[in-house]
């Protein structure tokens, strides 16, 4: 599983070194930062927070793969948005 929340948009996938891309699933917040003309971090944060388990339990979900069966798990850990 791989999960990106670096910035605005919130993307989770799947992945396997035998079948390729399983699943994936991608929210953009680039409605909630319109009104203010750009990325504001604090907003950012908050929203990956409301909706990656939504997302993973959605991916897990639509490919009938479990949380124990996942072998590996990468995420981003920078550079990016801070508190993102």
């Amino acid at each position: 599983m791989g999960i990106e929340s670096s910035c605005d948009e919130t993307g989770i996938g799947l992945y396997s070194s035998e079948q390729g891309l399983i699943a994936h699933k991608l929210f953009s917040q680039v409605d909630l930062h319109a009104e203010y003309g750009g990325v504001v971090p604090e907003l950012a944060s908050r929203d990956h927070i409301q909706r990656a388990l939504p997302l993973i339990r959605e991916i897990l979900d639509a490919s009938n793969i479990k949380l124990e069966e996942l072998t590996g798990i990468a995420y981003t850990a920078g550079p990016g948005l801070s508190g993102a």
